[in-house]
């Protein structure tokens, strides 16, 4: 009990420290769907959560890995004491170990606040102020779509479905009927539930409809619950009181066939890959995200560690990508991928790395690349050449003596020239 109070205090320094800095975003989009209510399947649930507003990793979800269940916020644009102290409450009831349904009737005691809880067992709840659609996908593929306004609304442990809000941020100046949008992607949710397709799945349709309809594109971002992998900050704003990054547009190019791609902006540079010369596609960033958190035997999350130089940690993570796309998780094989990168100057200022220098956790798709910077201002690592440096030595004393000899030929040709024709 003392460690959870103690991890709960944490929680509520970071959230009243963050609500001092900048003003509250108002997630209009809050979305939980399990596909899985067994747990069972890596892709089988997911969150997550977009607005038109600004600063929306604020609003987007707090995560909690060991207890596996995830909180969504919005509502009360301007109030982010309500909704900090709602999303306190709620952390405290799971803590003890009370249901979604009991953890989010919390918002209820905070005017204007709406909170959206849940997890791949532990089914999902809404509570507070809200517009919601319930979808419910029975065994026999029947499918329940019920709106629900305010107050409670409940997915119950051990059934497939999801709840969806969305309403329209007062700021959005365009953008379709909300409440009609809201409807179709619910029931778009329960179709593809019913057709097997997986939470993780799902979640970047839903991202692509509403961020294209409704117009509440900027990220925001997504969780998939069971496996722990985060979209992070990927679409979040890069400065404060910034919208994110509108997960309607353009976001990288990639070559299908070997996996390998380029964000933008340096994306407008590249027609074609490096690689193979095979034409490049165009991802949006609703495409990304599906990619990011879904768990696929050559799907891969790549995290760089041991330099901050730009553009390091993109192009590491798209080498490694399309190695894993061709080899698998193989250790040497994706150091082999580093190394041809650094050699064709895709990647600078880094030494070539080694086998062991590559950590894998295959069970999550999780790659480590561990690099040494180069010193002295040197963007690229002495040639590694079959020959030994003694060699070259030798080689380099050589062509200096013949060297010599040959200045001296030039000085004194008339002179040796006159002393041969002498002897004859």
């Amino acid at each position: 009990m003392n460690i959870n109070r103690i991890k709960i205090l944490k929680i509520m320094v970071l959230l009243v420290t963050v609500s001092l800095a900048m003003n509250t975003a108002a997630a209009t989009l809050n979305v939980i769907i399990i596909s899985d209510p067994t747990g069972q399947d890596p892709n089988g649930a997911a969150a997550g959560s977009m607005s038109y507003a600004n600063n929306m990793f604020q609003s987007t979800f707090i995560f909690s890995p060991e207890d596996k269940f995830a909180v969504l916020s919005g509502g009360a644009e301007m109030n982010e004491t309500n909704r900090l102290g709602a999303i306190v409450d709620t952390i405290k009831r799971f803590k003890n170990n009370e249901t979604p349904s009991s953890a989010v009737t919390a918002a209820s005691n905070y005017k204007g606040i709406r909170i959206m809880a849940g997890g791949p067992t532990i089914g999902a709840a809404v509570g507070g102020d809200f517009s919601v659609y319930v979808v419910t996908v029975a065994d026999d593929g029947t499918i329940m779509v019920s709106p629900h306004r305010n107050g409670l609304a409940v997915l119950p442990a051990g059934t497939k479905g999801a709840i969806i809000h969305l309403r329209h941020t007062s700021s959005n100046p365009s953008g379709g009927d909300a409440e009609v949008i809201r409807r179709e992607t619910a029931v778009m949710i329960g179709e593809k539930i019913r057709d097997g397709y997986s939470a993780t799945e799902i979640m970047g349709d839903v991202f692509k409809k509403v961020s294209v309809e409704a117009n509440e594109n900027h990220g925001g971002g997504a969780i998939n619950l069971v496996s722990s992998i985060t979209t992070g900050d990927t679409f979040t704003p890069t400065e404060v009181n910034q919208p994110g990054f509108p997960m309607n547009e353009p976001y990288s190019k990639y070559d299908p066939e070997c996996g390998w791609g380029v964000a933008y902006p340096a994306a407008e540079s590249y027609s074609s890959c490096p690689l193979d010369g095979n034409p490049l596609k165009t991802a949006h960033a609703y495409d990304v995200l599906k990619t990011a958190i879904t768990i696929s035997p050559t799907n891969a999350t790549v995290n760089t560690y041991g330099t901050d130089q730009p553009g390091i940690a993109t192009t590491t993570s798209e080498v490694v990508k399309y190695s894993v796309n061709k080899n698998g998780f193989n250790a040497n094989a994706i150091a082999q991928s580093i190394n041809s990168a650094i050699d064709r100057g895709l990647l600078i200022g880094v030494n070539h790395v080694e086998p062991k220098d590559i950590n894998i956790r295959e069970n999550s798709k999780q790659v480590g690349v561990y690099f040494t910077p180069l010193g002295g201002g040197r963007t690229s690592p002495p040639w590694n050449l079959p020959i030994s440096s003694t060699l070259l030595d030798i080689v380099g004393n050589l062509q200096t003596a013949i060297g010599l000899i040959l200045v001296v030929l030039v000085l004194f040709r008339s002179t040796l020239i006159t002393s041969f024709m002498k002897k004859r």
